[in-house]
This record gives C-alpha cells, structure tokens and sequence, in this order.
C-alpha cells in the first residue's frame, strides 16, 4: 500500500510539473516540444506593429513652431475695404443684418424663402457664408447710459436709483455666464486679370486694379443688398477697420470683449509712438512732413520777429 501510495503520489507531481511547464511555454510563446523551431515571424510582426504605432504618437520637439505671420502669407494688403491677395485677387465682406425668421407667420416666412431662393438661382459667380459667435458685449450701451444719467438734470434720486440698479444687473448678467451673439457675412471675391488693364506706369496699374476690384465687388453686394431688402434683410459693407475687428475677434475670442479692438486703435491714435509695423515709404513721409513742419515753425518765428522789431 505504501508503494502504491507513493506511486500516487508521484504520478500527482509529473501531471502538476507537465501542466507548469506548458503555461511557461505558452506564456513565453515558445514551442512546447523541444524540438520544434520558435516561430518568431509572429514576434517581429508584433514588434514592428508596436514600432510603426509608437512612430505615429511621436512629436519632434526640436520643430519650430509655425508663425502667425505664416497664416496671412497669402495675403498682400488689407485696404480700401478690401482684402487683396498676392494673385491680384480681392475680397469684400458684407454684414447681414438678419430677419427674425420664426417670428413671422407661414405666409412671411414663404415669401422670404422666395427671396432669398430667387437671388442664389441669380448668381453666377462664388459667395461665401461666414458665422461668427462672439461674446455679447454690452459695455458701450452701459457707457451711453452712465454718460446719459449724469448729463440729465431732471432725474430724482427714485430714478437715479433706478438706473444705476439696472446697470448694476446688466453687468451682472454679462459675466454670470458666457453669452453668444452670431455675427453674419457675405463673402465676395474677384481676381482681375492685368492683362485686360492699360497703364502707363506702375501707379496707375496699381490704381487701375483696385478701382475695378472695387467696382465689381461693389456690384455684387449692391446686388445682394437690392434682393435681400425684399426680404427685409439688409446688407451693409464691413469697411477696412470692420475687417480688421472681424480677424481680431477670430484669434482673440474670448480677449477681445475685455481687450476691444475700438479701444485699442484709439489708445494707437493717442500714443506718443507708433507701435504697427511701418513701410518704408511711409516712415519717409512722415519725415518729410516733419520737416515741413519744423520749416513753417521757423518762418512763422522770424516773421514775429520782423514784425516785433
């Protein structure tokens, strides 16, 4: 019985050491027989698998950041309410002043859709839709009803107390929470063709081409204004300042409600010096006119003089 028990036993142990010798093998992925070969091309797929995954995550920290200049490299000039590009392309911005759509009964708001149906069919050159979300910004009605309040004289205290209580909320409601306003555009864009243009010299090109430019786009908002204030929706052209209002609050959104772009062109208009990049020719100018200056300032002196002695 004992050699039948220890038998047992042993046999117990084998299966046990058998059963932990194939889990190592299979954990390891090696070949349970002896003999036979490791496959590794299972391995190697499975390293380069993991090699080409760890490759897309990588970031090479030694790249330069792109510049912001990089944005507008395509563009030559923002001026005479217009966005002229290095293609002798030019872009004007309309405004749009909506309708308030689902006000109106089923009937106005068909006719509406007739309008602005019948004026896309009309088209026959690209307009571009732009959606703007900015934060709503009440600080210039609260300036005109502060400056409104203490230039009034009649008021009592009742409604002075008023005033300033409503005042009191409205700001309060302007930063409780971030509130949106949709701003609308139509986008209109027109390459001119130089060859079509006679000049003589390369100022009167330069002026040639935008006063087409200009012409035609023109046109085409003009176009767009008669049409849609049958829909009484109105159109008005985003001037040169607008459009430079209308890039700031797009890298400068939520910035640009403490940091207004009104504000800032005129601290640039009151400051002791000029802090935009200037052009060469235009740097040359204001020397000239400052001599000129300085020029008409000594003749005045000495005709005071003359006229003292």
């Amino acid at each position: 019985m004992d050699g039948e028990q220890i038998m047992k036993d042993l046999l117990i142990m084998g299966i046990f050491g058998i059963a932990l010798y194939v889990f190592f093998k299979v954990m390891t992925k090696e070949p349970i027989l002896p003999w036979k070969e490791k496959d590794t091309s299972s391995d190697t797929n499975t390293n380069v698998k993991r090699k080409s995954k760890k490759k897309k995550h990588e970031v090479q920290m030694e790249q330069e950041a792109q510049l912001f200049e990089d944005l507008f490299k395509d563009v030559k000039d923002i001026s005479n309410h217009m966005i002229r590009f290095n293609d002798n392309s030019f872009t004007l911005i309309g405004e749009v002043e909506p309708v308030n759509y689902f006000l109106k009964s089923q009937s106005e708001q068909e006719a509406i859709d007739t309008v602005f149906e019948s004026w896309l069919a009309s088209l026959n050159y690209h307009v571009g839709f732009y959606l703007q979300n900015r934060f709503i910004d009440i600080s210039e009605p609260i300036e005109n009803m502060t400056k409104s309040m203490k230039d009034s004289e009649d008021l009592n205290e009742a409604a002075l107390s008023f005033g300033q209580s409503m005042i009191e909320d409205l700001v309060k409601w302007q930063t409780s929470s971030p509130r949106y306003e949709t701003k609308r555009y139509l986008i209109f864009t027109h390459k001119v063709n130089i060859g079509e243009i006679n000049a003589d010299s390369k100022e009167e090109l330069e002026e040639k081409i935008i006063e087409k430019a200009f012409a035609e786009l023109m046109r085409r908002l003009n176009s767009a204004k008669a049409q849609l204030r049958k829909a009484e929706i109105n159109v008005t052209l985003l001037p040169t300042e607008g459009i430079y209002d209308l890039l700031y609050h797009t890298f400068n959104r939520r910035k640009a409600v403490k940091q207004r772009f009104k504000d800032m062109v005129e601290q640039e208009k009151n400051s002791l010096y000029v802090t935009a990049d200037q052009s060469d020719e235009r740097i040359e100018a204001v020397k000239e006119a400052i001599e000129e200056n300085e020029i008409q300032e000594n003749r005045q002196e000495t005709t005071q003089q003359e006229r003292a002695s």
